[in-house]
């Protein structure tokens, strides 16, 4: 999920989502779980995402329209029996800003921006401790990296600009991919240190 300014043209712009009931609505952690599976392992119908996910097929038919009622979801056209329907995550990301929401909207995008760092770090330990069975793709296929700079705010701004143009150039939909493709998660986060003289001890803004 992408929370910060986009400037990339290409068919995969975010999508900015400022209303507080979209927020919502994407804020519920199934939901979140729900569209991680898709991402990963493709079309689903709910009764699919009912079983892999642990939940109640009535609750997740409600769940899978909420998100498709906003935009989240789209349906397969298509595909599927009788009253069966399959299930997609819509191709573009979504970009959160994080200046001009309301309160009630800064509430739910707060929530939402660190479960997905969290659920991206328990990836990385699992990827960690099974690294050695998967083969060459075990090895050169991963990294930690934190470094801080010294930069202009025009400077930062570039560097978000050029980050965001490299994942555009590497994000293609999933039937598009070569058959020896994997799902890699890539993660990327900036922001300003506050000075010190603006936080308190326990980290929270002053005044």
């Amino acid at each position: 999920m992408h929370t910060y300014p986009c400037t990339v043209t290409s068919p995969l712009t975010p999508r900015e989502v400022r209303d507080v009931e979209a927020l919502r609505v994407l804020a519920h952690p199934m939901r979140q779980r729900i569209l991680r599976y898709l991402r990963q392992a493709g079309p689903a119908t709910s009764t699919t995402l009912a079983r892999e996910l642990g939940e109640n097929s009535g609750i997740m038919s409600y769940h899978l329209r909420q998100l498709g009622e906003y935009g989240f979801l789209q349906e397969v056209t298509g595909r599927g029996q009788g009253r069966e329907r399959w299930w997609q995550a819509a191709p573009a990301p979504v970009w959160i800003p994080r200046e001009g929401l309301g309160e009630e909207a800064q509430a739910e995008a707060s929530g939402l921006l660190f479960r997905p760092l969290a659920a991206d770090v328990e990836g990385l330990e699992r990827f960690r401790a099974v690294r050695g069975a998967m083969g060459e793709w075990g090895h050169g296929t991963w990294m930690v990296m934190r470094t801080r700079l010294t930069l202009t705010r025009e400077e930062a701004g570039q560097l978000i600009a050029e980050q965001q143009d490299v994942m555009s150039r590497y994000q293609r939909h999933a039937g598009e991919a070569p058959a020896e493709a994997r799902t890699v998660v890539a993660g990327f986060f900036v922001y300003p240190e506050p000075p010190r003289e603006d936080v308190d001890d326990l980290g929270q803004p002053s005044g």
